[in-house]
């Protein structure tokens, strides 16, 4: 029995509709991508996220071949790399990504980071280049939707100020104790979409005394209570999960947190 949030729909700034729970692939390998995505739209998700960085694009287009779920109920992010910083490397880029999943079209289509992994500084003039190259994209309709990821208040000023079209999404890391704050209100603001990556803070936030307390007041895992905080702060989260179990019980969210707790949530600070 598909979870009913799974069915529950953002509408992003263009009127482009994008299920609210997200199912995440990074660090999961091409050898288990497959199976992992197959299971969680078995269970009835139907947002799948990847990156050409994760080189696992191919096993989540398997997955999402395999599944027989039509093309037009699905919703697939993939992202251009971090390193990835000129106008030609952009547009190569999306057609490896398209191809390796073997689509026609991406949901959402994201600029990974807005400075090189190894490499950070200043790409302002770089990053307005792949912008140009992503509108493109968009306006072809192989991507219904773009956005970024990893930007910061600076990075998504520098984008606005030559865009014909504004990004949609800023996706960035969110948790509990981790909510960028200046980032998320300014990415609201100007009607982008927060998605929360590692929305468990890749697992840390299990072994947390105060998240373990709280999460047994409302009878959930610690994982139901930091996905479910993501959505009542109306963040997007993209957990992920290799073991079916686990896919299918952070999607088990019929419950709501007490604004008392979201206060001390979002109160509380990473150490």
């Amino acid at each position: 029995m598909a979870s009913s949030i799974l069915s529950e729909t953002y509408t992003l700034a263009n009127g482009v509709k994008i299920p609210k729970v997200g199912f995440g692939t990074w660090q999961i390998p091409q050898a288990e991508a497959q199976e992992a995505v197959y299971n969680a739209l078995s269970l009835g998700y139907r947002h799948i996220d990847t990156a050409l960085a994760y080189q696992n694009e191919q096993g989540v287009g398997a997955a999402i071949s395999y599944s027989g779920i039509p093309r037009e109920q699905l919703f697939v992010t993939t992202k251009l790399p971090a390193e990835t910083k000129t106008y030609a490397g952009a547009k190569k880029d999306f057609e490896t990504s398209l191809k390796n999943l073997g689509l026609d079209y991406v949901d959402l289509y994201l600029i990974h980071a807005p400075w090189p992994w190894a490499k950070r500084g200043n790409y302002d003039k770089e990053n307005k280049e792949v912008w140009k190259a992503m509108e493109e994209i968009y306006q072809s309709g192989r991507a219904k939707a773009i956005g970024i990821s990893n930007f910061g208040v600076p990075e998504m000023k520098n984008i606005f100020a030559g865009a014909k079209v504004k990004p949609m999404v800023n996706q960035i890391q969110y948790h509990v104790g981790y909510t960028e704050n200046t980032i998320t209100k300014f990415a609201k603001d100007n009607g982008l979409l927060v998605e929360a990556y590692s929305p468990l803070a890749t697992g840390r936030l299990l072994q947390d005394p105060d998240l373990t307390a709280m999460a047994e007041q409302y009878n959930v895992s610690i994982a139901q209570l930091a996905i479910k905080f993501c959505l009542q702060n109306g963040v997007l989260p993209l957990p992920k999960a290799t073991h079916r179990f686990h896919a299918e019980s952070n999607t088990q969210l019929d419950f709501t947190i007490s604004d008392k707790d979201m206060d001390k949530l979002n109160s509380l600070e990473e150490e």
